[in-house]
């Protein structure tokens, strides 16, 4: 989703569930805003937590996909430190056609060699391939652990040791490695059933805290020609995946790859799937999310905002909440009538001037933002929060969270994310006297 936020709306809706819909559907969307089902929960270097995809604001004939996964990652987490994971296969896959099937798939497989002396070694060699052919080679810099270590092995700036990975292949620009975490969001007073900061506000007046401020994560990112991936709508769509090598089972190998996770726009499977749905959605495609409509079409979000709020937000025949995540909104990102959860983007729209840009994308009448696309700026929690609430049918909320931007500001230029947080200057720690 993030997967996320109006992630706090699905604790709500577990502690109200047998006010609103009775003891059958109770638990739905209990996770958080990066563990949003029971078995990836379990798997932290598996766990899709964000997807990004806009055109590149200084090179606008391109289209540049983020991808992160490994949620909360402290960057002083020693000795042993966050890595992409040997046994799991990273994948973003692009669709063209509009049928919820992948036409073009990257996919990073990561090697993790021994570290020195007693330390784990982040610095990951990997390799890409372009739909099943080896396509491209590189090496992740190392994490942003501290200067010592880091001139240890030989960094002595680390902007330089980023700028020195990313890869070119094709026209196309590939980068994975660790990064500041881009998502922003008062996840703790989100779970703490909605617990605004200041008083007398929906958490549209500021007054949040950014529980993601200092955490990092380990990214993915391409920056692809526009030209390699137009069609007729000009519009296509994109999520990301992970897969983990199958094990051996009372004595027997089941050969090839299990799918444990995927995402495509935000807050899916957090708050609109059921729990008891949620590692089978993690396990399927795009293509058949047809079988969840009526998860969508009566979400149950929209119940709860009614009772925590006593608003009168409508319920049922939610259409608008179909165009937005499944079938893409009319004569803006709209890839054909087959429903399937990706985030879609539509090429031919230019990139906002920076002086005009909303982060409350469409929502805020800039037509970058998501849910055409997703810039890592767009406040997706008081969107979807605001969406849900009936913004498309005329209702209009001010509902957020309080938090409208993250703690530190993006790149001008690929990879975008920031530079991950250091883990010796370790901003959440507190000095003693």
């Amino acid at each position: 989703m993030r997967k996320y936020a109006l992630a706090a709306l699905g604790i709500t809706a577990a502690a109200l569930a047998a006010v609103l819909v009775g003891p059958n559907l109770a638990g739905e969307g209990t996770a958080s805003s990066h563990r949003e089902a029971p078995l990836i929960a379990e798997d932290p270097s598996g766990d899709n937590t964000d997807l990004y995809a806009f055109r590149s604001p200084d090179k606008p004939n391109t289209l540049t996909i983020v991808s992160n996964w490994i949620p909360g990652e402290d960057p002083a987490a020693g000795p042993n430190w966050y890595t992409f994971s040997p046994s799991a296969r990273y994948n973003i896959k692009i669709d063209r056609t509009g049928d919820g099937r992948a036409d073009i798939t990257y996919a990073f497989r990561f090697r993790t060699p021994t570290g020195p002396l007693f330390l784990g070694n982040t610095s990951q060699p990997f390799t890409v391939t372009r739909n099943g052919k080896l396509w491209a080679k590189g090496t992740t810099p190392p994490n942003n652990i501290g200067p010592r270590l880091l001139g240890f092995l030989g960094v002595k700036d680390y902007k330089a040791a980023v700028a020195k990975s990313i890869v070119s292949k094709g026209g196309v620009k590939i980068f994975a490695g660790q990064r500041d975490d881009a998502f922003f969001g008062d996840i703790g007073a989100i779970f703490d059933l909605l617990g605004f900061r200041k008083a007398g506000t929906t958490g549209d007046k500021g007054g949040g805290k950014d529980f993601f401020a200092g955490y990092n994560v380990h990214a993915v990112a391409l920056q692809i020609p526009i030209g390699q991936l137009d069609n007729r709508r000009h519009t296509i769509g994109i999520w990301s995946s992970t897969d983990r090598q199958n094990v051996t089972v009372a004595g027997k190998l089941k050969r090839g790859w299990t799918q444990v996770s995927r995402l495509g726009n935000p807050l899916i499977n957090e708050v609109v799937i059921p729990t008891a749905l949620k590692d089978q959605w993690n396990r399927g495609e795009p293509a058949r999310d047809a079988r969840y409509m009526k998860y969508y079409t009566d979400p149950l979000l929209a119940a709860t905002i009614n009772t925590v709020y006593k608003l009168d937000v409508p319920a049922t025949k939610r259409d608008d909440l179909v165009a937005v995540l499944l079938t893409g909104i009319p004569n803006v990102t709209f890839t054909g009538a087959r429903p399937a959860d990706m985030l879609r983007i539509n090429l031919a729209v230019p990139v906002t001037p920076a002086g005009k840009v909303s982060r409350m994308g469409v929502l805020g009448g800039d037509n970058q933002g998501w849910p055409n696309g997703r810039r890592l700026g767009d406040d997706v929690i008081d969107i979807a929060e605001q969406a849900v609430a009936g913004f498309l049918k005329g209702t209009k909320l001010p509902l957020g969270d309080g938090v409208n931007s993250g703690d530190v500001a993006n790149l001008g230029s690929f990879p975008y994310e920031a530079h991950p947080a250091e883990g010796f200057a370790n901003s959440k720690g507190q000095q003693k006297p």
